[in-house]
């Protein structure tokens, strides 16, 4: 545990990535889709774009940090808020200050440019709160636990290369997933990271996944895809919902890794209309019995659908399987 010569926040940074978008030839632009980004895995997969001759990437921050302990315990001055994106392969380095919003200094935003020239592989981003602190300027009093990726050339935003999903036989399995064994896939929760359980004992459905066979199966491989994306969704918001940590008064907060990114994802569209500390409190309090949960579950199933994007992979089968048939006929 590394140690300060000077008091530092305790309580937790936390920071993620709200939209990407793209600077091509003649100041052309494309905004990266939302399977671009993950806020779970807290990667950016740029190869994911729809060109391959973009220029800059700026990407949007939003950043909490614990302005009640700072207000309380009096240490710190001058505050700011920093994004440092960085790359050791090429030693390239970027800083942005982020702004503070209308909430008195809890929430953070702004915006960080990385120039492909300057970037080979990966790229870290993290997001440092910097003080005055007895008198000296420039102090890192509290920094993300956890930076994000920024991957330049892949196209999956997985933080380890590699899809988190399993293939099993339910029905000679664990006691836990034979009593899943009509299922198709289940979502493991009970990891660090939620990982998908693809039943083997589906016959074809591995394929289906990887996208093995043809034409048609694809099709049919993305919707399913996106369906199992839904599911992560929907069972990693039930996730960091069920385990808050309330504070005195009763207000829930907002865990400080992936869970708490999951809900400021999430919560716009589950009650929109509000803020995200009240919409927490909204959801906190209908999950407790004080309010109708059973109401909100359209709404969770909703906001799931929406960042697995659901709608947009159905339209395409739909008008993919229609060109297709007319093809048939033709």
């Amino acid at each position: 545990m590394k140690v300060y010569p000077y008091p530092r926040l305790t309580g937790a940074v936390t920071a993620r990535v709200t939209a990407v978008r793209l600077r091509g030839p003649g100041d052309s632009r494309e905004q990266l889709d939302t399977k671009g980004y993950s806020v779970v895995e807290q990667v950016v997969a740029l190869g994911r774009a729809e060109r391959d001759d973009w220029h800059t990437a700026r990407l949007a921050l939003a950043a909490t940090v614990p302005v009640r302990e700072i207000e309380a315990k009096g240490h710190w001055s001058d505050i700011a808020v920093i994004a440092v994106l960085a790359e050791g392969a090429t030693n390239a380095r970027t800083v942005a200050r982020l702004e503070p919003g209308p909430q008195g200094g809890r929430d953070w935003t702004g915006e960080i440019e990385l120039n492909r020239n300057d970037h080979f592989d990966r790229a870290t981003l993290a997001v440092h709160v910097v003080a005055t602190v007895d008198g000296t300027a420039g102090r890192i009093i509290a920094s993300t636990d956890q930076d994000w990726l920024v991957d330049v050339t892949a196209d999956v935003p997985l933080r380890d290369r590699q899809l988190d999903v399993s293939t099993v036989s339910f029905a000679r399995s664990t006691e836990w997933l034979q009593g899943f064994r009509d299922a198709p896939w289940v979502v493991d929760i009970s990891g660090r990271m939620p990982t998908v359980r693809l039943n083997s004992d589906f016959e074809g459905l591995a394929a289906l996944v990887e996208g093995e066979g043809s034409k048609l199966e694809s099709m049919v491989g993305e919707m399913v895809l996106a369906q199992m994306c839904a599911d992560v969704w929907t069972a990693v918001f039930h996730t960091a919902i069920g385990d808050l940590e309330i504070e005195d008064d009763g207000a829930p907060l907002f865990p400080p890794d992936w869970r708490g990114a999951v809900l400021r994802e999430m919560l716009p569209d589950i009650v929109p209309g509000r803020s995200l500390e009240d919409a927490l409190r909204e959801v906190h309090i209908r999950r407790t019995g004080e309010g109708s949960w059973s109401d909100l579950q359209p709404r969770i199933h909703y906001a799931a659908a929406r960042r697995a994007e659901v709608p947009k992979a159905l339209a395409g089968t739909v008008r993919d399987i229609e060109r297709l048939d007319q093809e048939t006929h033709a």
